[in-house]
């Protein structure tokens, strides 16, 4: 008998937020079941993100992205699809070959993670940049007010304009 090498595949699962929300563990346990039951190598397990759905599904507008990636043979892709189409707690799975996947790929933040990172970052920045106070801004009032190119005010402009015309109704 020929043994046939396991290929990674990437899947998608796509399950209720507020399902996720209120049971996160009963639906990890869910698909790692239905992962061992398709004798399965999981190698990465993890929430990809939530989103607005573009189409109700199951009457459900919002759901939670879970992103896996595992080794297993060909012929075992119809169970999985075929058990997730049986649970009530997965809306929807997208299963594709990841052969092609480099490691940095599959370990690479999600986007849920991205954000949390860009958001405490931004945190960061602002609490280390000095706080402007009214003294700063006054000399910086004195200062532009002094410089010979400072920009003019509406009322100067309309001075100005006032002047000119005053000037044109004379000659």
């Amino acid at each position: 008998m020929k043994t046939v090498a396991k290929k990674l595949y990437e899947a998608m699962f796509l399950v209720d937020s507020n399902l996720a929300g209120s049971d996160w563990d009963g639906v990890l346990a869910t698909i790692k079941n239905i992962l061992e039951r398709a004798q399965v190598e999981i190698v990465s397990l993890r929430k990809w993100g939530d989103r607005r759905l573009a189409y109700e599904i199951n009457h459900k507008s919002k759901g939670t992205y879970i992103l896996c990636y595992f080794r297993a043979d060909g012929y075992r892709i119809q169970d999985i699809e075929r058990n997730v189409r049986l649970s009530e707690r997965i809306m929807r799975v997208l299963i594709l070959n990841a052969e092609n996947r480099i490691i940095e790929d599959i370990e690479k933040d999600t986007p849920d993670v991205q954000a949390g990172k860009h958001k405490d970052e931004v945190e960061q920045n602002t609490e280390e940049q000095p706080q402007t106070t009214d003294a700063t801004l006054s000399a910086e009032a004195a200062t532009e007010a002094a410089s010979p190119l400072r920009s003019t005010s509406i009322e100067e402009k309309q001075e100005e304009a006032e002047l000119a015309d005053e000037n044109t109704e004379d000659k």
